[in-house]
């Protein structure tokens, strides 16, 4: 019993911590002005205005969208000359944005949101045929498995979603297209590092601001696929 007290109450210190390192997060703070249902907006915005990757008139697909933050970035840059209403563009939309998650998500303006698990050949099929026959221009992906903290276990997780998304792209993506992945430093990071090289052209390794320093996570972009 006193084991379990003592780790009760390290849990709640630690759990109290986030709060407050969350709270008082100006990431978290500026998602709330600029109607961001989550910090993670300003990741890919980092990304994108660091690489220039997403256009009006594009078809971007949402890999692990839920809450819909990433959505929302893709959203006003389709829409450029429109104004923000609630944390939603408000406009025309120029381009075409498909979201995917295993998970519920709250609807977003023009973005069209499937349900299901990534993994399995039927979902998968879902998202290709609302794509009608065309190839995405960006594909973004904030897709994570749930950690066991098992390195083994949890190494194999993330390979295994960053390795459907390369081989999405390599089906599904422009060959000039770009592809973004969430990775986390560990025994495979490095082996996803060549793997990308090995598909793409253009590879880079990026670690937003907005990513938390405490957090292992960091972002592979690949840019234009190779010939195979």
């Amino acid at each position: 019993m006193k084991i379990q007290t003592q780790t009760k109450t390290k849990g709640s210190k630690v759990n109290r911590a986030w709060i407050n390192d969350h709270v008082n997060d100006p990431y978290v703070k500026q998602a709330k002005l600029e109607g961001y249902r989550a910090r993670a907006a300003f990741k890919l915005k980092e990304i994108d205005e660091t690489l220039n990757l997403i256009k009006p008139g594009h078809l971007v697909v949402d890999l692990g969208s839920t809450p819909g933050a990433w959505s929302q970035y893709v959203r006003r840059k389709l829409s450029p000359k429109t104004a923000t209403s609630g944390g939603a563009a408000v406009g025309a939309l120029n381009g075409v944005i498909i979201a995917l998650d295993i998970l519920p998500m709250e609807p977003v303006e023009g973005v069209l949101f499937l349900q299901g698990d990534f993994r399995e050949p039927e979902v998968l099929q879902r998202l290709t045929n609302e794509m009608d026959s065309r190839l995405a221009d960006v594909v973004v992906s904030d897709m994570a498995p749930n950690l066991s903290g098992i390195s083994s276990a949890d190494d194999a997780r993330i390979e295994n979603l960053v390795e459907l998304a390369i081989e999405f792209a390599q089906n599904h993506m422009k060959p000039q297209g770009a592809l973004v992945v969430k990775v986390f430093h560990g025994g495979v990071y490095e082996p996803l590092v060549k793997r990308f090289k090995e598909t793409f052209i253009v590879v880079k390794r990026i670690k937003p601001k907005a990513s938390r320093d405490k957090s292992s996570e960091t972002f592979l972009v690949g840019m234009g696929l190779k010939s195979v």
